[in-house]
């Protein structure tokens, strides 16, 4: 039996395309190792920022160290958007854009059953020369991986991508070019997938996109968002959904309505809006479509709709170019006025090929700046998540069990997180993938939350 290892880096899109990847191998007879004995490694790379290139090289390099004889796959944004750079690395052995991800699997069959395949859109001869394989052009004819069922397993609660790329070309972005246009699932198969995850007992299902809240609009049939929630909610017994990163216009009336309605119940009390900045000026060189004071109405929308337990999240981008301090601190004081729940925070990155280049070439933000700012937002962050997570000792919420470390599990402790997207580790040793009810006592110094489940409201099974 053929033995392979997916290694996934960036966003849940990308990680819900690994786990396609995965699910497709494992159906066909492969067995899955750890990346230093498995025969293929499929390394599935992001590439929104140069670290992000830095990571995915590094760890071919690091395979290549400890696994000298597995052919090694690259797939993913970086693989995309520069096949000829990620080609020339030592032990690349075929290189898989996202254009033609889908046909990932059938790739992988082929390099475990003989000479690799012949190459389709081969970026030059010296590949060729080399034996490296690149398949990637810009149709994208072959992104989607939605023949892999969504199911509970190593995810407790998986990711099902359910649109593809985006058009919003915002200045700092590269994904228009390593992901294409918006393209969506149709709604059909949407609900076969929900309907397969509720068949093999899964829990809690995380929808996910590139441009999640554009979800339709490429369809035959435009539908909506918000609609293909409703239908989720109203037509299947899914116990809860979650939503991913949604661009703060597209939560619209309607899909605020489906968070007051079934939010704490079947709809996770979650948001993620991307902000990247609070400064007026800089979004508009960002080309966002939204101001500050949009951002700011639709979390307030949110927050009124599922109640102050709702967890608000948001990316922020620090040093986009020509960023002044005052534009900072207008960044600053938009996230001290709302009450997040975490932040993701990064520097800003130049992209080979956007506007964003040239925009840094003009008008760069000084390091030390942009590491003084960092400081201060995270030390903003910080403040905000321990004054969330705090005020919900002493009470219950609802939560799923997570597959738990053996290092935790050894300590009788099960790893779990809530509705509203807190981190618990529960005092009881429990199966993974259980929905309950948790009486939350404290929190250490990590700040997760201490707890325990309140076994005589829920059916569930004891750890082994």
């Amino acid at each position: 039996m053929a033995s392979f290892f997916v290694e996934n880096f960036g966003c849940r899109a990308a990680r819900a395309d690994g786990e396609a990847v995965s699910a497709r191998l494992r159906a066909d007879g492969m067995a899955e190792a750890e990346f230093f004995e498995a025969e293929i490694v499929v390394v599935n790379t992001c590439s929104v920022t140069a670290e992000a290139d830095r990571d995915a090289r590094a760890f071919v390099r690091k395979t290549r160290r400890a696994n000298p004889a597995a052919k090694i796959v690259v797939t993913g944004c970086y693989a995309q958007r520069a096949p000829g750079e990620i080609s020339a690395l030592e032990g690349v052995t075929a290189v898989v854009g996202n254009s033609h991800k889908g046909l990932l699997p059938e790739i992988v069959r082929g390099l475990v059953m003989g000479p690799a395949l012949p190459a389709a859109g081969l970026v030059s001869a010296a590949e060729l020369l080399r034996g490296t394989a690149v398949w990637a052009d810009d149709h994208f004819a072959h992104s989607f991986l939605e023949e892999a069922q969504v199911l509970p397993g190593a995810q407790t609660r998986p990711n099902l991508k359910i649109q593809e790329g985006c058009g919003n070309r915002c200045t700092f972005c590269v994904i228009p070019a390593t992901r294409g246009h918006s393209r969506s699932l149709p709604a059909e198969k949407v609900l076969a997938q929900v309907r397969g995850f509720i068949a093999a007992g899964g829990q809690e299902l995380v929808l996910s996109g590139i441009n999640l809240g554009r979800w339709g609009r490429d369809l035959q049939e435009s539908a909506s968002f918000a609609g293909l929630i409703a239908e989720i909610l109203n037509q299947t017994d899914l116990p809860r959904l979650r939503l991913s990163s949604i661009e703060p216009m597209d939560w619209t009336a309607e899909l605020v309505s489906l968070m007051r309605e079934f939010g704490g119940t079947r709809l996770a009390r979650h948001a993620h809006l991307p902000l990247q900045s609070g400064s007026d000026a800089v979004l508009r060189r960002m080309h966002r479509r939204y101001r500050p004071w949009h951002y700011a109405q639709k979390a307030e929308a949110l927050i009124e709709a599922a109640g102050p337990e709702l967890a608000l999240g948001a990316d922020v981008m620090i040093g986009f170019p020509g960023e002044t301090e005052a534009e900072f601190r207008e960044t600053y004081d938009l996230i001290a006025s709302l009450p997040f729940a975490y932040l993701h925070l990064f520097p800003f990155s130049p992209r080979p090929g956007t506007p964003g280049w040239e925009l840094h070439r003009k008008s760069p933000v000084l390091p030390q700046a942009v590491h003084e700012r960092m400081a201060a937002l995270r030390a903003l962050a910080e403040a905000k998540t321990k004054a969330f997570r705090q005020c919900f000792v002493g009470r219950r919420l609802p939560a799923i069990t997570l597959n738990t470390t053996p290092a935790e599990a050894a300590k009788g402790r099960t790893n779990a997180l809530t509705d509203n997207y807190l981190p618990v580790s529960l005092a009881q040793s429990l199966s993974a993938n259980l929905l309950v009810d948790v009486d939350l006592a404290g929190i250490d110094r990590a700040g997760v939350l201490q707890g325990c489940a309140d076994l005589a409201m829920a059916d569930v099974a004891v750890a082994m």
